[in-house]
């Protein structure tokens, strides 16, 4: 068992609307371990959203406890919850969030700027790297409405890993892309994974989800099921080559489809 970087215990939300209490959230116990990748399933409505949102401090917890990193977030005040935010989290989600007044490239430093953990120079790297690892280098310069939502949401990414943060939050991240931009930005998630970011993910996507290394399943705001997946291998395909290149890219596509595979039997057995 690795070191846990984010435990809930009893973890309770409500809210109280025109004097009807709803119960989002109720006793979430769970466990997150360096490294791994997380993906929460589940209905619409289950509290997927709000659960990510509660255990990152995004949002007040009503009842239990949630410890990030060794801090207890109940504890916190809110000056104190958005420094570690900004420093030891990073956010993605569906709808890509970014100021429009502001290129590609000045959008992704904020984060790191405001941190001030480095130097503007040192910041500046960093962000520079991100965008040639994920392919936009050249959307450096552009307004975010001059890109395409594939695109953009790779910069988003790239902004949410500025800081190098131990746990990327990641909400329905391919939920507004179409299927090839879905799969782009996955592959990118995967990789900040193999690199030592810890991703805790919302998704509707079984394709998506696939990716795992484990899968939660809420249903009105109880966590009824889990099924580990494990590491995805390393076999990342090549154009041509050699037969045993080749083979890696026949291995790693079959590996996609048995996980494809199992997670949908169980899926289906837990009523999705």
């Amino acid at each position: 068992m690795g070191k846990v970087c984010l435990e809930a215990t009893d973890l309770c939300k409500r809210y109280i609307v025109d004097g009807y209490s709803n119960n989002v959230l109720q006793n979430i116990n769970l466990k997150i371990e360096e490294g791994e990748f997380v993906s929460i399933m589940g209905p619409s409505g289950s509290g997927k959203s709000t659960l990510l949102y509660t255990i990152s401090g995004m949002d007040d917890m009503t009842a239990g406890r949630v410890i990030f990193d060794g801090e207890d977030l109940s504890k916190m005040n809110e000056k104190q919850l958005t420094k570690l935010r900004l420093i030891k989290m990073g956010f993605i989600f569906q709808q890509m969030y970014m100021m429009k007044k502001l290129c590609i490239l000045d959008n992704i430093v904020l984060p790191g700027y405001q941190a001030k953990l480095r130097s503007r120079d040192e910041v500046n790297r960093t962000a520079e790297a991100l965008m040639r690892r994920l392919g936009i280098i050249e959307t450096a310069e552009r307004e975010i409405t001059e890109v395409s939502g594939g695109q953009l949401q790779r910069a988003c990414l790239a902004r949410a890993l500025i800081n190098s943060p131990k746990v990327l939050f990641a909400d329905e991240p391919t939920g507004a892309l179409n299927s090839k931009a879905s799969m782009e930005v996955l592959q990118e998630l995967v990789k900040a994974n193999q690199t030592g970011t810890t991703v805790l993910m919302v998704t509707h996507s079984e394709k998506v989800a696939a990716s795992s290394d484990r899968i939660l399943y809420l249903v009105d705001g109880d966590i009824r099921g889990e099924l580990l997946l494990g590491k995805m291998g390393t076999a990342e395909g090549s154009a041509g080559g050699s037969e045993e290149n080749k083979k890696e890219v026949t291995d790693g596509r079959e590996e996609v489809v048995q996980r494809e595979r199992k997670l949908r039997k169980w899926l289906e057995e837990m009523g999705w």
